[in-house]
């Protein structure tokens, strides 16, 4: 059962639904966040271990987001969010029955499998609920919502953990994921109608999206930019300890991106739906690589927190403009396998940064490794403009009447 969408143009109800099912999903999935490395230190994980228990989870969620995508344009954009959402409940309460971080990896796999399903559909649903020309800003909102919830929710996690114990945090993000699963089920607009023909046409004219300029421009974007944020995400840490630096200013710096990131999202969202949005991605991938240069040849905390907020500026320029401009260029019977594809390189782009990346940092230390990786968004951004300034072939529907 699902609610029914009213003219987008005169109501914002089905818009404010989803951000509010996605807040309350990504809060409640993220209570584990904090939570996770020290349960499976209980368990005897190690560093190594840890890594590969969100290792499981980054691969999952990086390869299964396109079927999903698929299955979302093939069936609808209900069922696959709802189920996702149910996997992620699922897998919280399997890690409460674990007591080995092979079990751990395990659930987690199905953690990423959730995920994989909610994300594609959600970002789809965004831009099929609300007018061509607030696209822009609706995708401003909605980042920002999920944004918050991903920060509001490791900190409520850690808080938890504290006050109930590890493994109940756990069971708190399945049950609440549960009652988010819920609340979809009855609250979820409806999308544009899918395909009518068999399996074999959504495949044919999904093929069609590889061929799309414009649309690989823009998943080279989110690859070559999610390299980057997790070289910061992941090196970070390390790099402040190495300049003899503690915690407090590790924290402050990934504050100083995050806050950032989330304010500027709804604002550039707006300029988005005046202004060219690949401009403002390519705008965003330069600031992007200054900020990561910046980075590894700051050596105080100051400055430090000064490169984050500026890659805070570069990550809401680049992905607020990246996704208005897939839901403008793809057409809605195709858009939940766009969505798939962007939301797959965000996952791998990540884990390239910190696997990949984490080999260069290790070979010529940080100022050098931090260079690497604003050089690598750099060239994306040189490939972005290029892929973007040749006429792209149409993506009309073709082979779906």
């Amino acid at each position: 059962m699902t609610a029914r969408v009213p003219d987008s143009k005169q109501s914002m109800t089905p818009f404010l639904l989803l951000c509010l099912i996605g807040f309350a999903a990504f809060f409640s999935s993220y209570l584990r966040i904090p939570v996770m490395p020290l349960f499976a230190a209980t368990m005897g994980a190690g560093p190594a271990e840890v890594g590969s228990i969100n290792g499981a989870f980054m691969v999952t969620a990086g390869l299964l987001s396109i079927p999903a995508g698929l299955v979302a344009d093939r069936i609808g954009r209900t069922a696959p969010i709802i189920v996702g959402i149910a996997a992620t409940a699922l897998s919280s309460f399997l890690v409460t029955r674990c007591h080995h971080p092979a079990e751990m990896a395990t659930a987690y796999v199905l953690f990423g499998a959730g995920l994989a399903a909610f994300a594609p559909g959600m970002l789809s649903l965004v831009a099929d609920v609300v007018p061509s020309d607030k696209i822009g800003r609706a995708y401003g909102w909605y980042t920002t919502a999920i944004y918050i919830a991903m920060t509001l929710g490791p900190a409520s996690g850690g808080y938890l953990a504290e006050k109930i114990g590890l493994r109940q945090v756990f069971l708190v993000s399945a049950l609440l994921l549960t009652l988010v699963a819920v609340m979809a089920l009855f609250l979820l607009p409806t999308g544009p109608p899918r395909h009518r023909n068999g399996l074999q046409a959504a495949l044919t004219a999904s093929r069609e999206l590889l061929h799309h300029r414009q649309l690989l421009a823009c998943l080279l974007a989110t690859l070559g930019s999610c390299i980057g944020f997790g070289v910061f995400l992941t090196f970070i840490p390390l790099y402040v300890k190495e300049l003899g630096h503690g915690p407090a200013e590790a924290g402050l710096i990934f504050a100083a991106q995050a806050i950032t990131n989330v304010v500027g999202r709804v604002p550039i969202g707006s300029l988005s739906d005046h202004v060219e949005r690949r401009h403002l991605t390519s705008v965003g991938l330069v600031t992007l690589a200054l900020a990561l240069l910046s980075m590894g040849q700051s050596e105080n905390p100051y400055l430090l927190m000064a490169s984050a907020v500026l890659m805070g500026i570069g990550m809401a320029l680049t992905f607020t403009a990246i996704g208005a401009l897939i839901a403008e260029l793809i057409p809605a019977v195709q858009r939940g396998m766009a969505m798939g594809m962007y939301n797959s390189c965000i996952y791998l782009g990540m884990m390239t940064g910190a696997t990949a990346m984490g080999f260069v940092l290790k070979r010529v230390g940080y100022p050098v490794g931090f260079a690497a990786a604003g050089g690598v968004v750099l060239l994306t951004m040189l490939l972005f403009t290029w892929l973007m300034g040749r006429r792209a072939a149409p993506v009309d529907q073709l082979h779906l009447n």
